[in-house]
């Protein structure tokens, strides 16, 4: 393998890690703010952070609509190729593990399904759980 094969391959690495806790960053962001509404945590009520999962999760669900592919599936796959590698036999330990923890053999309806319901769970708890947002001159 070559350096430039091995550089496509490390980006490769990077852009599946950046996936897998962009994965993490939906789920348990939601987990979160519903555990703490119930335990009534202040800081699930914060306005970037329920902002950036309500875009984040919006994107995803915008996907699914419209029938996109993962820009970030799509990127890692493309520098796969790149390098030479294949999806099913070439990963490193590190893409092997987070291919088997955010990736699933479903149909595609089911995908559709779980991130159109999810978007819609999160705008719901976007409503009900409100972010507090600070009036200036109040601190």
């Amino acid at each position: 393998m070559g350096n430039m094969d091995r550089g496509y391959s490390l980006l490769a690495d990077l852009i599946v890690i950046f996936h897998f806790l962009y994965v993490v960053f939906a789920v348990c962001g939601q987990v979160t703010i519903m555990v703490g509404w119930v335990f009534r945590w202040q800081f699930i009520r914060q306005p970037t952070f329920r902002i950036t999962h309500l875009i984040a999760i919006g994107f995803v669900a915008l996907e699914a609509v419209i029938g996109m592919v993962c820009p970030l599936t799509e990127w890692e796959y493309n520098l796969r190729h790149l390098a030479g590698q294949s999806i099913d036999r070439d990963l490193s330990f590190i893409a092997r593990l987070v291919h088997i923890i955010i990736f699933y053999d479903f149909s595609p309806w089911v995908f559709i399904f779980m991130h159109i319901s999810f978007g819609i769970l999160v705008i719901l708890t976007f409503i009900f759980i409100p972010p507090k947002f600070h009036k200036r001159g109040h601190p």
